[in-house]
Order: C-alpha cells, then sequence, then structure tokens
C-alpha cells in the first residue's frame, strides 16, 4: 500500500465531514439571511458563514478548521448561554450538535491527517477548551428546573373548613365531577400516600367501541364513569352506555342507541364522536318538597318504573333516559324514552349540533347544552340551553341567549335564535341558592365578530348563573371581551365554600384556556379574588374591532410572552426555522388580533386550562391543576380565495370556511418541520394552589415524550394533558391525561409523583375513584385515546387498587 493511498484514505472522513459542514453552513446561512431581514438574530447567518468555512478548510485538509470550529462553538455556547442561561432542553438544539462534532473533530484519527508531527497544536488545544466550556455548561444545565416552583404544604386542613358539596356515599362518584358542585373530590383515604406506590390493576374492561373505517369525524374518548347504585355507568365514543359490576369489571348491561348519525359520510371533517359522560337521577334523593332544598314540589309525580335514571346525550341528537337498574329505556319520558333535540334548532350540517358533554339534574329537571361545531358559517344552529321535567320529558324552560329573558317553553313552529352561544361543557349545580352555572362558548366563527348581536357579546365566553326554576338570568361574568381567540369556558365550573379575610363565602372557580382561574361568589357574580382589566394589543382586521382591554385574574397561570429566543427545535435548523415562523407571523402578546399576515395565538385555543377543568381539595382549602402550554397559529382567508383553499379537515386542519363571513382562517398548532412545538418545553405542568392566599405552593413539569416522538424515550420534559385530575381526603391527586400513556398519583402537599402505571392506549380523560363491596378504594380510568391528539386509540376501562 502506498503512502500516497494510505494517507488520501486517512482523509476521507475529514472531507466527509467537510462536506456535512459545508451543507449545514449553507443552509444556515439562507435561513439566517431570511431570519436577519425579518429583524431576527443574526446568529445564524453567522455560524452559517463560520461552519461553511470550517468545511471547505476540512475538504483541504487545513489544520486551521480546528481552531475556526473551535471559535464557532466557543461563540456559540457564549450566545446560547446569553439567551437562554443554564437551560438544558434550550441548549440541546443550540449546542449538542456542535458539541457532539467538536468531540469526533478531537478524536486523533480524525485530526491526524490535518497535523503533521511538528505542527502546533493551537487548534486541537483551543477546539478542547470549547468543548469543555460547552460541556460544562451543559452539565450545569442539569441542576437547574426552569419554569418550575418547589414548595411545601404544612397542613392537612383549614380550621372549621369541610366539604359541603351535595352529600352522597363516601364511595360514590355520582355525577361528572364526583358532585354536582364539580369539585373533583373524594373523601376516601384507604390509598394514601404512603402506599399508593403499591397499587395495582385489578380488572381490565374492553367496550368494543373502536373507530372504524367509516367512522364519521374523530373518535375521542374523553369519559369519566359514574359509580352509582351499585354499578359503574361507562359511556362509550358512539354513545353506547355500559353497567358494569364495580369490583370486578363484569357487564351488567348495556345500551346501543344504534346512532343513525344523520348521514355519517357528511360528517367527516366537522365533528368528534364522545361522550364524557352521563348523568344520574334517584327519585329516592328528593322525598319530599321539604328536602327539596329549593323548595319545590316535582310537577309530576315520581316514576314507579324507572325511579333511578341514567340521561344519555347522543351523537345524533338525542337525550335518552334509561332505568339505571335494567338499562332499558324510561317508556315514560319524552317520546317512549327520548327527546329530539333538533326540535326548534333550524336546519344544521350533519354533526353541526349535538350533545358531547353530560346534563344536569335537579330535583324536577334535567338540563342540557349543545356543541355547536366552530367556523363552518354564521348561520349555526342555537347554543339554547333546555331544562325537561326529569320524569316526562316536556320542556319547561329554555334559556337562548339571544332572547335572554324569554324563557317560556318555545312556540310550535318557531326557531331559536340562530347562531347563538353555547355551552358545550359541563354545569355546575347548587340547589340550595336555586342556580346552574354555565361555562359559555362564543358566537360562531371564532376569529371574525364583526357581525355579532350586542346579546352573543353579552353572554359569550364567560359565566353565566341561572335560576333552577325559571331559566332567567341571575347574574354573569364575561372573561373575554369580543372573543377572537376561540376562547371558550371549557372547564366544569368548581363550587367550593372559600375561606377568605372576609370570612367564609361560597364561591365558584373557573378555569379558561388564556389561563386565569376566576374566583367568584356563586351567589352574586362579584370577584372574591381581584380581577384586573389589562390593555391588549390592538388593529383587528377591516369589518372588525378589538376590545381596549381583557379581564385577568390575579390567580392565574398566564404564561410569560413570547420571545424569539423562546423558540425550539431538535437541531439548530428546525429551531432556526421556528424563529423565522415566528417573526413572520404577527405577536404582539396574549390577544394578538387575528390577521391576514397570520398571528400567533398564546395560549392556543386548547387552552392553558380546558374541559378536564380542575379539583380542589376544600378541607385543606387548595386547588390541583394541570396547566399546558401550546400556541397556534391563525391566518385570516378573504372570503374569496376560501373556495380555492385546501378545505376542511377537522377543527384544526384546512380552510375553516366561515360561510357568511368575509374571511374563513386558518388554525393550526405552531409546530416545527419535524412536528414538535416550536416554543421551548416544558408544555405541561402540574401545580397546587393554596386558596387562602392565591399563592401558587408548587409546579413541576409533568409526563414524557414516550409516546409522541420518533424513538419511545421517556424524555420528561413536561407534555401538555387534556382531562383533569382529582384529589383525595388522603392527600393524593391523580391524573391520566397526559400525551404519554400513565395514570399518575402525586403527593399534594408537594407536587411529588409517587406511582405511575402504564396504559395500553391514551387516556386524554379525567380519572375517579371509588369504593366497591368488598371495602376496597379503587381508582379507574377509560384509555381509549383521542383522535385530535393523535394518541393511541383502544377501548379500555382499567381499575386499581391496592393488592389483597
Amino acid at each position: 500500500m502506498s503512502t500516497e493511498g494510505a494517507l488520501s484514505r486517512s482523509r476521507l472522513l475529514p472531507s466527509l465531514l467537510g462536506i456535512l459542514l459545508l451543507l449545514m453552513g449553507l443552509a444556515l446561512l439562507a435561513g439566517g439571511v431570511k431570519l436577519s431581514t425579518l429583524g431576527g438574530s443574526w446568529y445564524y447567518l453567522l455560524a452559517g458563514i463560520g461552519l461553511a468555512l470550517t468545511g471547505v478548510l476540512l475538504i483541504m485538509a487545513r489544520r486551521a478548521a480546528l481552531g475556526l470550529y473551535a471559535l464557532v462553538l466557543f461563540a456559540s455556547t457564549v450566545w446560547a448561554l446569553w439567551e437562554v442561561g443554564l437551560d438544558w432542553w434550550q441548549l440541546v438544539p443550540r449546542l449538542a450538535m456542535l458539541f457532539a462534532l467538536g468531540i469526533v473533530m478531537l478524536l486523533p484519527w480524525f485530526r491526524r491527517p490535518l497535523l503533521s508531527a511538528d505542527a502546533p497544536a493551537t487548534g486541537t488545544r483551543a477546539l478542547g477548551a470549547a468543548v469543555v466550556i460547552a460541556g460544562v455548561a451543559a452539565l450545569a444545565s442539569q441542576f437547574t428546573n426552569p419554569g418550575e416552583i418547589k414548595g411545601q404544604l404544612d397542613r392537612d386542613s383549614v380550621p372549621g373548613m369541610t366539604n359541603t358539596a351535595p352529600a352522597m356515599p363516601d364511595g360514590d362518584w355520582n355525577s361528572y365531577g364526583r358532585s354536582a358542585h364539580g369539585d373533583r373530590y373524594s373523601p376516601l383515604a384507604q390509598i394514601t400516600p404512603e402506599n399508593v406506590s403499591k397499587l395495582v390493576p385489578a380488572w381490565t374492561y374492553r367496550t368494543g367501541d373502536l373507530p372504524g373505517p367509516n367512522d364519521p369525524g374523530e373518535t375521542t374518548a374523553e369519559n369519566t364513569p359514574l359509580k352509582v347504585n351499585g354499578m359503574l355507568y361507562v359511556c362509550t365514543p358512539h354513545s353506547q352506555v355500559i353497567a358494569l359490576e364495580p369490583e370486578t369489571g363484569k357487564e351488567i348491561w348495556r345500551f346501543d342507541p344504534k346512532l343513525s348519525t344523520q348521514k355519517a359520510e357528511n360528517f367527516k371533517g366537522w365533528a368528534h364522536m364522545t361522550c364524557r359522560g352521563v348523568t344520574y337521577h334517584d327519585d329516592a334523593a328528593y322525598a319530599s318538597a321539604e328536602q327539596s332544598p329549593t323548595g319545590t314540589a316535582s310537577t309530576t309525580p315520581a316514576s314507579t318504573s324507572c325511579p333511578r335514571r341514567i340521561f344519555l346525550p347522543t351523537a345524533d341528537t338525542r337525550l335518552i333516559a334509561l332505568n339505571a337498574d335494567t338499562g332499558k329505556m324510561c317508556e315514560d319520558f319524552g317520546d317512549k324514552g327520548q327527546v329530539d333535540l333538533t326540535a326548534n334548532i333550524g336546519g344544521f350540517t350533519a354533526g353541526g349540533y349535538y350533545s358531547t358533554s353530560p346534563p344536569a339534574v335537579t330535583q324536577n329537571l334535567v338540563v342540557i347544552g349543545g356543541h355547536v361545531t366552530d367556523n363552518v358559517s354564521t348561520d349555526e344552529p342555537s347554543g339554547v340551553i333546555r331544562a325537561y321535567d326529569v320524569h316526562t320529558g316536556k320542556l319547561v324552560w329554555n334559556w337562548d341567549s339571544g332572547k335572554p329573558d324569554d324563557t317560556t317553553p318555545i312556540a310550535e313552529g318557531q326557531t331559536y335564535t340562530r347562531n347563538s352561544p353555547n355551552m358545550w361543557s359541563m354545569f355546575s349545580v347548587d340547589e340550595k341558592l336555586g342556580m346552574l352555572y354555565l361555562p359559555m362558548g362564543n358566537q360562531t366563527p371564532d376569529q371574525f365578530g364583526g357581525n355579532r348581536t350586542p346579546e352573543s357579546e353579552k353572554y359569550a365566553a364567560g359565566l353565566t348563573a341561572l335560576d333552577i326554576a325559571t331559566g332567567k338570568v341571575r347574574w354573569y361574568f364575561q372573561f373575554t371581551h369580543h372573543d377572537l381567540w376561540d376562547m371558550d369556558v371549557g372547564g366544569q365550573p368548581t363550587l367550593m365554600d372559600l375561606k377568605t379575610a372576609d370570612g367564609v363565602k361560597p364561591a365558584v372557580l373557573a378555569s379558561t384556556k388564556q389561563g386565569s382561574i376566576y374566583v367568584l361568589d356563586r351567589s352574586n357574580g362579584q370577584p372574591i379574588v381581584p380581577i384586573k382589566e389589562i390593555p391588549v394589543p390592538q388593529g383587528a382586521v377591516e369589518g372588525d374591532h378589538t376590545s381596549p382591554t381583557q379581564p385577568m385574574s390575579d390567580l392565574n397561570f398566564v404564561p410569560p410572552v413570547l420571545q424569539e429566543r423562546d423558540m425550539w427545535g431538535v437541531t439548530p435548523f428546525d429551531q432556526m426555522l421556528c424563529r423565522i415562523d415566528f417573526k413572520s407571523l404577527r405577536y404582539d402578546g396574549m390577544f394578538t388580533p387575528p390577521s391576514l399576515q397570520g398571528s400567533i395565538v398564546y395560549p392556543g385555543n386548547f387552552g392553558v386550562f380546558d374541559w378536564g377543568g380542575i379539583s380542589v381539595d376544600p378541607v385543606r382549602q387548595i386547588a390541583f391543576v394541570n396547566p399546558s402550554y401550546m400556541a397556534f397559529k391563525s391566518k385570516l382567508v378573504p372570503a374569496a380565495e376560501v373556495a380555492g383553499g385546501p378545505g376542511r379537515k377537522s377543527e384544526t386542519e384546512g380552510v375553516q370556511p366561515n360561510k357568511g363571513a368575509p374571511y374563513g382562517v386558518i388554525l393550526e398548532a405552531l409546530l416545527s418541520p419535524m412536528g414538535l412545538p416550536c416554543q421551548a418545553p416544558a408544555w405541561g405542568y402540574v401545580a397546587a394552589v393554596d386558596l387562602t392566599n392565591n399563592k401558587t405552593l408548587w409546579k413541576h413539569k409533568n409526563g414524557t415524550v414516550r409516546d409522541s416522538s420518533p424513538v419511545p424515550i421517556p424524555l420528561s420534559m413536561g407534555v401538555p394533558s387534556l382531562g383533569g385530575p382529582f384529589t383525595t381526603a388522603s392527600g393524593l391527586a391523580f391524573l391520566s391525561g397526559t400525551l404519554d400513556q400513565y395514570l399518575r398519583a402525586y403527593d399534594v402537599k408537594n407536587g411529588k409523583q409517587l406511582w405511575e402505571g402504564r396504559l395500553p392506549a391514551g387516556a386524554q380523560t379525567t380519572p375517579m375513584t371509588y369504593t366497591g363491596k368488598d371495602g376496597k378504594q379503587y381508582v379507574l380510568v377509560v384509555a381509549g385515546g383521542h383522535g385530535s391528539l393523535g394518541t393511541k386509540q383502544g377501548d379500555y376501562v382499567i381499575a386499581y387498587k391496592l393488592p389483597d
């Protein structure tokens, strides 16, 4: 073998790396020029020049390549620390690749062809120093926790404070939020912080309700089952109800409503197939008018054939009453057991109106709202709230925000106000005060409000309290003025008695997408925690306007304003592209108006808090919450261009037509080309708030990317969650809604994760707990996946308990 041939082969690897660095440099240079012209960082342009020149020198086998690369790596480290400090996940895209290449270039077999035996090693030493500095920065960042708050609750109770939710057996869970107060708090204490690590699966049941090839829309499992009447009641995405034995998961009965789906092929792209829950009513709980909290006797006698009822909202627009003992339809309710919710609604696209959430029940009434598909047109069904006699199904009152003062049942042949704000989430009920609490959505379309009526502006995106008996408005409070960002109030309002400096007050806590938790006196709607009107960005499109201010609660998890340096990626390249996207869009902070240019919506319309709501411990006077942070972007499209666009694929894909408005809209998450969020992690947390002073006790990132990254590594980055938590008297909290497939338990005093159970599918649901006849406490979760989030789908109901 000739010396010349050996040298040629030894220089192959430096040459290959040189070509790679040249290409990398040219890519960064091109993107850097674009970014700098948008007013962004000059780093990528300069780094691109440095890498490209290093590549050329390597191809030429010049030892100067090492010194130049040392300069690039050192400058990059200084720049990275200046921008983000010792934040590991922020340093990864800035330094990880450069650091690894620096290690390769220090290897003797790599640099030997570049240096003669007596050549000075200045470049080598410089590169070694740069690698060490970058490595020390990376190592030091392992000991920091940006965004986290460490703390400890030092009490097990607040003197005099008790659980004032409606009474029920400790081991039951008889409403979506356990009680009609929506507190998601269980007095059970058999499973404790000391023994929760021993939880094991007790049983698994499969419903058989799986997405099919001809399924309309997206199938999403969001159900929280009930445990009452000695049974578990589960509802599936296709509106089936299954009664199970709580101790074994054995099926007792099943009801299939045989959905018509109103021409299923028309659902695609417009609707979700989901059932968040069913509702239970027991005549025995209201034995007399004297026992009724509202003091009003039932207008109809108690049923002898169906004294205990399950109320089921279906995806094909029915409200069905079932005998809770047998699963048979209650023939005395409505038309042989069902009420047609299309009555007086008017026309709509298949899937454009139905109820995804359980109705509320009171002594006499079952009350239901409805989901109206966003951004289809300006002529959609009404968001009317309707109250039916709990026994006969006769319409007792209707509250239409388009005609808020007239709650008399609508006359035959008339139609409720089209396109009025709807309530698609869960009610809360205080029968002692005689009020229903409605978390309100807004008038579609979401991103253009130039044609909204005064009535819709008044009641949208806030909390409305209705009188149970009449449906009349008792009070209302708006949380987003002239909402142009889809900031519906998604979470069920939480009712509790709250200890304040002015004494104990009946409170309602409303968690919202923008991150504020509004705390009001539920008797009159007056703020308990201060709410300030803050100035917000202006400049709506032609034909629209913005509110000059927006209300923000002093109790909030509102994230800081995004900066260019917050843009993220796995590599410098997708981070650079995210920066270009960021600088190309309009963003003036929270409530940046929608625009033709495209605007960033942060927090996004999945919200800091969505329909999962929050949990409160009324004895400890704390709230356990799971805030998420995901930026979205919206771009208005002139109506004349909508027809030629890609068309609507779902509520977050394609052009939303907004027929009848001057603009359609494109809505999508702010993602990198690799499909990861453009903003830096963490994207999801668990936290606790001391409600006696409204301070955050602790806040920790939560969840891993195991099930949402190309390589299934359980990196603890903190991921978004959809679904709510519950807490127990023993000091535990449980949450399953993260993008990774786990049910987790936490110590409410400090947020420490104490246990996790691996699930066979996504569980974007709210778990629950109960006691069986065997005296054991169980924790139960539905794991069925979520179509919009792309988590693994399934049909699992899984219960856990302590070992015998």
